[in-house]
């Protein structure tokens, strides 16, 4: 439980964005970041932009997309500048 954080201000570009939640390793460095919409909302390519933008500050390895139905997950390729669609998040290990 320690190592999640919930709704936390980040500053981007200037700009004072939130995040829903992140999850980092033992070391400090962040293992997840999950962006949460409402069941309402269809998770689109601006949804992944978004996570995306975030994480040029916060350098997660993996990224979690969820409106609560739907769940998409991804593993940064920092050397490509890309994500890559998995089928199922990763287990944590620490």
């Amino acid at each position: 439980m320690s190592l999640i954080n919930v709704e936390k201000e980040l500053s981007i570009n200037n700009l004072s964005k939130r995040y829903d939640i992140v999850v980092f390793n033992p070391d400090g460095s962040i293992h997840l970041i999950v962006e949460c919409k409402s069941a309402k909302i269809k998770i689109n390519q601006s949804t992944f932009d978004q996570i995306a933008r975030y994480n040029l500050t916060l350098n997660a390895s993996y990224l979690m997309v969820t409106n609560g139905i739907n769940h998409y997950y991804c593993q940064m390729d920092f050397e490509n500048e890309r994500y890559q669609f998995l089928n199922d998040i990763p287990n944590y290990t620490s």
